[in-house]
């Protein structure tokens, strides 16, 4: 395949997806990573795709969201090591929000039956998961749901999280970065992660490498009001110190 078929049809892939991989690119073209980055440096000149850590967007998808089932299966042993090292953040009988997100969700999956705190969430899979926990004293905060994320939002959501405060917030976002702060595709979910951020003593940030440097439609934070990033090995040191640089804490799981 000639260099400019491949472009098309990264550029096709791109467009279907929402997101190109470096790596999963090379693999299904069976040419170099190098040869990759160099297909994405000419789309990115013409205009047609952005650049992200990683990887590339289309252009004017910077608020392509996808649906919860496609997040579930991305990065999946990232995120369970992830979540294997919030653990050590629980407090004994305190008080956690968790909001609504994959990485999230797979701490949620980590927790043991005996955990004994009060758990706060606007998450639908994440209450699921642990009302069979007898000892949290579980809280879901109500509003309306997006069936894209199956988390609660809009006003009921927002009065809640101004009525509480906690130990610890584990947070969820769909890009980080020290210039762009902390983005997610749509403006009611980042109306809500705002509140929630207000809404406890300690903010821990859980996202893995992949969302270093990309950048959505509703930014909703910035790094400075984040405690601790748990993130994994992939992000790169000069990546984990920018980040630190920015505020927050950084663990690689």
């Amino acid at each position: 395949m000639y260099a400019p078929e491949r472009q098309q049809a990264i550029l096709r892939l791109a467009r279907e997806r929402g997101r190109v991989e470096v790596p999963a690119l090379a693999d299904e073209f069976e040419v170099t990573a190098e040869t990759v980055r160099r297909d994405l440096k000419t789309l990115v000149t013409a205009g047609v795709l952005r650049r992200v850590h990683g990887g590339a967007i289309p252009v004017g998808r910077l608020d392509f969201e996808p649906d919860l089932s496609e997040r579930e299966t991305t990065a999946v042993a990232e995120k369970e090591r992830i979540a294997r090292a919030a653990l050590d953040l629980l407090p004994d009988e305190g008080s956690v929000i968790l909001d609504a997100g994959t990485t999230t969700a797979a701490l949620a999956a980590a927790l043991p039956l005996d955990a004994a705190f009060t758990v706060v969430t606007h998450a639908l899979p994440l209450a699921a998961r642990l009302a069979d926990h007898p000892g949290i004293d579980l809280h879901v905060v109500g509003g309306r749901v997006r069936h894209r994320t199956r988390a609660a939002v809009d006003a009921w959501a927002l009065r809640t999280y101004g009525e509480i405060t906690a130990d610890v917030v584990f947070l969820a976002t769909n890009g980080f970065g020290p210039d762009s702060g902390l983005t997610t595709p749509d403006l009611a979910e980042a109306a809500v992660k705002r509140a929630l951020m207000s809404a406890a003593r300690r903010v821990v940030l859980l996202a893995d490498s992949g969302k270093f440097g990309q950048e959505h439609f509703a930014r909703f934070g910035a790094l400075g009001q984040v405690d601790l990033l748990i993130t994994d090995a992939g992000l790169a040191p000069a990546d984990a110190r920018a980040v630190e640089a920015a505020g927050p804490e950084v663990r690689r799981a």
